[in-house]
């Protein structure tokens, strides 16, 4: 009995309590309150923005060079003697004015050779004026041994006609023959003397026309004993001394022109065919046409510096583009002209542009129309963020045609007046509601570096 009863007394307890929790519960829920909603505006990102537009841009080719003369002058000798003059100051390194004499050979062997050409041209002239005398001489004695001649054939057909009628003796009439024959053979005589002259004076012409060769060929060599600076010069290796014996063909020293300087810079394909095109005319070849008559090269604007040193730099001009590519770095030769690259020289702060000197070089052209030009910060992987007409963020692919230096041209996917972000969002979600705040200063640094007038003083 005692058992049964507790066990009653925990279920009653356990039913009490299930009750009072039912009961609980519903006074809860009849008590409740709804919860209070409040509306929160959605939060607007502050961002950088400019309107994309088309700018005068100028292009850009960059590239690096090695500097050498324009013209350089190896003194090699076209003639063998002995050095008797040296200039005292023939040194490598030496800067040297127009008609300095440098080196003069013994010059005694061929002012002998020129005496002895004019002596004999001298003598062959003597020889041609007797020629021409004789030949005067022999045709009036031809004149009058043909009238000779002439009388003496009359005189023989008389005779033949005397004693054909026995009037005059046979002896007679052979005397008369021989007599005309004699005249005869004289007179051929003096023609054949005539005869030969016209052979005689072409010997004599031809002696005299070697001799004048001779003559010349010796004035030459004689000029070629003088080794005279042709133009204000550098000299680089010399090689000879005073009193040495210098043979045909020997090189006696270098020299470089101090008038231009030239580079050929290596520049890459791309950079070199969007320069190119920027002044190559539209109209196709013609024939009789070369390259550089189609190519306005004075359109380019070239500057170099020197490298490691940018403060150290020199105007230039484009004078040609070399054939073919450079072997090892498959990039074109562009040869850039530096007129008086010693003028205005203060070593060693602004040496010349000498030889071997490393630089680099930046060719420029404006582009024939205006280019829809960004920031290349602006270009996120292929895409850019624009402001709608909603002031939300938009992301679109765009195409971008090149790079320069920190600017992209854009060439589809951006529309010119479209707003452009040019902040770096930490989380650019498209339709993210944006503030946008123009930067007119940026949108003027940009235009200004489009022109170039960003990157004076720059390095190229």
């Amino acid at each position: 009995m005692r058992p049964l009863m507790r066990r009653l007394g925990r279920w009653l307890t356990v039913v009490v309590g299930v009750a009072v929790g039912a009961a609980l519960l519903v006074l809860l829920v009849i008590n409740r309150q709804a919860p209070e909603r409040q509306e929160t505006a959605a939060s607007e990102t502050p961002v950088r923005i400019i309107e994309a537009r088309p700018l005068a841009f100028r292009l850009e080719a960059r590239g690096h060079g090695v500097a050498r003369p324009a013209e350089t002058w190896q003194a090699v000798a076209n003639v063998a003697g002995r050095v008797v003059k040296r200039h005292p100051e023939l040194e490598s390194g030496t800067l040297l004015p127009e008609g300095t004499l440098l080196v003069a050979l013994d010059p005694s062997r061929y002012e002998l050779a020129i005496a002895e050409a004019e002596a004999e041209l001298a003598s062959l002239a003597g020889e041609l004026a007797q020629l021409e005398a004789e030949e005067e001489n022999t045709g009036r004695l031809l004149a009058l041994e043909r009238e000779a001649l002439a009388l003496a054939e009359q005189e023989l057909s008389r005779i033949e006609r005397l004693a054909a009628s026995g009037s005059v003796s046979t002896s007679r009439r052979d005397e008369q023959r021989r007599s005309t024959l004699g005249q005869r053979q004289a007179v051929t005589s003096l023609e054949n003397s005539l005869a030969l002259v016209p052979p005689r004076r072409e010997v004599l012409q031809a002696q005299r026309e070697r001799a004048a060769v001779r003559l010349a060929q010796a004035r030459k060599d004689l000029a070629d004993t003088r080794f005279v600076a042709p133009y204000d010069l550098r000299l680089a290796e010399v090689e000879v001394e005073l009193y040495q014996f210098i043979g045909t063909g020997q090189r006696l020293f270098q020299a470089e022109s101090l008038a231009a300087a030239e580079v050929e810079a290596h520049i890459p394909i791309a950079m070199m065919r969007r320069l190119l095109g920027a002044v190559l005319p539209d109209e196709p070849f013609g024939q009789g046409l070369d390259l550089d008559e189609r190519l306005d090269f004075s359109a380019v604007d070239a500057k170099l510096a020197l490298a490691g040193a940018p403060d150290v730099g020199w105007s230039g001009e484009l004078v040609r583009v070399a054939s073919g590519l450079d072997p090892a770095t498959r990039t074109v030769r562009a040869v850039v002209r530096v007129e008086h690259p010693y003028r205005d020289a203060r070593p060693p702060d602004r040496p010349p542009l000498q030889r071997d000197m490393y630089v680099r070089v930046q060719l420029s052209a404006s582009s024939p129309k205006p280019q829809l030009v960004i920031p290349a910060s602006a270009v996120h992987q292929g895409e850019v963020w624009l402001v709608d007409a909603e002031a939300r963020l938009e992301r679109r692919a765009v195409s971008v045609a090149f790079e320069q230096r920190d600017l992209a041209v854009i060439a589809a996917g951006l529309d010119p007046g479209e707003r452009l972000v040019v902040d770096d969002l930490p989380a650019a979600i498209a339709g993210m509601a944006l503030a946008p705040r123009r930067d007119e200063a940026l949108e003027a640094r940009i235009a200004d570096q489009a022109l170039g007038e960003g990157q004076r003083g720059a390095q190229p």
